[in-house]
């Protein structure tokens, strides 16, 4: 029995030895490659903007109040129309301030008759006084009454404008062509001398959009209201609530005077034109600015950058492994982005597979768009089962 228990001992040694062997192999052989897709990174046209949040101003905005006070008599205007300059807008109840203005014209012309007389009467003892026919004194009041006189008509004229100016104020009239609001008083209404508002009054058509910047690009909007616009620029556009873009470009009219020490902005206007009375007087929307490193750009899709630690790395394919490069981005362009370095025109960058790569691992490559393959490795139900 003990030959034969020496042989199995033998065998068996002999057997887990080769199974050892195997697993070593198996350890030390290298890992398979990871299969991954690739696209060539390529140079192409990227048109891209920088937004700012922004709100639509009106170029012209007044409160309309009453200048006298009274009655409301008439409202000459449908609300929400848009209002030539010059147009009558209200009525405050002119009676007493016609009156006024009568009493006026009458001290006027009682002060002109008083004036008239008082000359005669400066003529005709200037006379006298020439032939020794009456004293000096009287003479000289005549002069005398006749300046006053002259002065009270002076007086009596201001008293007439200034009546003339109250009648015209109980008319309350457009100061320029804009859209009217709705009123804020009614008919019958009592209104207060510099104090009710009666109603908004604004322009639209050019209209304005104001937004802020950074205090480091004031340089760049300066140099932006500098440049002559053509037709159809496409520099400064604005971007509707509802993310319809607005078909009328637009220049810089103003760059606000200073900087907001708070916040470290200051405010750039644009305007544009409103021939369809878009936009409105306090609509939010986006103003999207051209940026200056608009152009030919090389241009990857944007799965294909891996962050890491805060930086962005891609991975690019050179023959069988892949080799992580540190990229800096640009804007991105729906599905693709921008790369402003790292890479080159013409490098194969991965696309799809880039979580189980490791910097200089090895790969294999897939066509474009195709499925990407699994790892070569053991089949189902074969030796490695």
């Amino acid at each position: 029995m003990a030959p034969k228990y020496l042989a199995m001992c033998a065998t068996a040694a002999l057997l887990a030895s080769a199974a050892c062997g195997k697993k070593d192999e198996k350890k030390n052989a290298p890992p398979p490659p990871t299969a991954v897709s690739v696209v060539t990174a390529r140079t192409t046209d990227a048109v891209y903007y920088d937004q700012y949040p922004a709100t639509v101003v009106a170029l012209k905005t007044v409160e309309l109040r009453s200048q006298v006070t009274g009655f409301v008599t008439a409202l000459l205007f449908k609300e929400g129309d848009v209002v030539p300059a010059g147009k009558a807008l209200y009525e405050i109840d002119k009676r007493q301030y016609e009156a006024a203005y009568q009493q006026a014209l009458a001290n006027l012309r009682s002060a002109q008759a008083s004036a008239q007389n008082a000359q005669v009467n400066q003529s005709r003892y200037q006379r006298l006084l020439q032939q020794d026919a009456v004293a000096r004194q009287l003479a000289e009041n005549a002069v005398t009454n006749a300046s006053t006189a002259s002065a009270q008509v002076a007086s009596a004229q201001a008293a007439v404008a200034i009546a003339r100016t109250n009648l015209g104020f109980a008319t309350i009239r457009a100061p320029f062509t804009g859209r009217i609001g709705i009123s804020q008083v009614r008919l019958g209404a009592q209104v207060a001398a510099g104090t009710t508002l009666l109603n908004i009054l604004s322009s639209e058509d050019p209209i304005a959009v104001d937004f802020a910047v950074n205090e480091k690009d004031i340089q760049r909007f300066i140099a932006l209201q500098n440049k002559k616009g053509a037709v159809g620029d496409s520099t400064l556009r604005f971007v509707l609530p509802g993310g319809q873009a607005y078909d009328q470009p637009g220049t810089i009219q103003t760059i606000d005077r200073g900087v907001d020490a708070q916040t470290g902005t200051i405010t750039v206007r644009v305007q544009f034109a409103n021939p369809k009375r878009q936009l409105k007087d306090g609509l939010s929307g986006v103003l999207k600015v051209l940026n200056t490193q608009s152009g030919n750009r090389l241009v990857i899709p944007n799965k294909a950058i891996v962050e890491q630690m805060g930086e962005n790395f891609v991975y690019v394919a050179q023959g069988d492994s892949a080799k992580q490069r540190k990229v800096q981005l640009g804007p991105r362009l729906r599905d693709d982005i921008v790369i402003l370095s790292g890479i080159k025109d013409g490098d194969k960058v991965v696309t799809e597979g880039v979580q189980k790569l490791r910097d200089g691992g090895k790969i294999q490559v897939s066509q474009p768009g195709a499925p990407v393959a699994a790892p070569a490795g053991p089949t189902a139900g074969g030796p490695g089962k």
